[in-house]
């Protein structure tokens, strides 16, 4: 496998993984969780995106820069399904250097 083929597997498993995350936290199937939908419309309150956030910094050994008492403030961006997978594809990278 190719080094773009293996960046690509692994952004299609830290997609996966961070989806299965934030699915368990809205309790729903992550067949459910689609790329724009945002926390709340999947139903995920401020306790469980801080929560989820916690369980991505475990599964991915990572340290997310989120202000959970002004998310909006964040370097970490939480529009969205999308953004939030974008973000910890991008941690992740970085951490590998």
């Amino acid at each position: 496998m190719t080094d773009a083929a293996t960046d690509a597997a692994t952004n299609d498993d830290i997609a996966r993984k961070v989806i299965a995350i934030i699915a368990e936290q809205a309790m729903i199937d992550p067949a459910e969780v689609r790329p724009e939908a945002t926390p709340e419309q999947l139903g995920v309150d401020s306790l469980g995106l801080v929560e989820a956030v916690f369980a991505i910094e475990e599964a991915f050994d990572i340290a997310v820069p989120f202000n959970a008492n002004d998310p909006g403030d964040s370097e970490f961006d939480i529009t969205d399904v999308a953004h939030i997978v974008a973000a910890v594809q991008a941690l992740v990278a970085e951490q590998k250097g």
